[in-house]
């Protein structure tokens, strides 16, 4: 691939992931009625959404910056403990194995985003 053609898909990727993140982390942050639901039906305490959201926006505000590297490794290793702390807590929770595995998309789209970041690390 070309370096153009990885910097175009990296922030592609990276941007649809950070919506997504940014999207629940206000919601969380906010405690919509949506929010506070799942939380309720996970058995967790519904304050957690604030805990959850606040380090979302953060972690998608690390995600979008060049300068500190160390703070984006750590951002995109928090989403992959949210993400796989999802899943388990869904498929604890009766949701079933389908419900669980829905979170793979958005692993998809991370691992997709980290991995264009090294390339672009590497070649530059």
């Amino acid at each position: 691939m070309k370096p153009k053609t990885i910097k175009v898909s990296y922030w592609i990727l990276t941007i649809l992931f950070s919506l997504a993140m940014l999207f629940s982390g206000i919601s969380e942050v906010i405690q919509a009625g949506q929010a506070k639901e799942v939380m309720k039906h996970l058995g967790y305490p519904v304050y957690l959404n604030t805990i959850l959201g606040i380090a979302k926006i953060l972690g998608v505000i690390a995600l979008l910056q060049w300068k500190f590297k160390t703070i984006k490794e750590w951002a995109y290793a928090g989403f992959t403990i949210d993400l796989v702390g999802a899943s388990a807590s869904l498929y604890f929770a009766g949701d079933g194995i389908l419900m669980a595995l829905s979170t793979i998309p958005f692993f998809a789209v991370m691992f997709a985003s980290y991995f264009m970041w090294k390339k672009i690390e590497k070649s530059g």
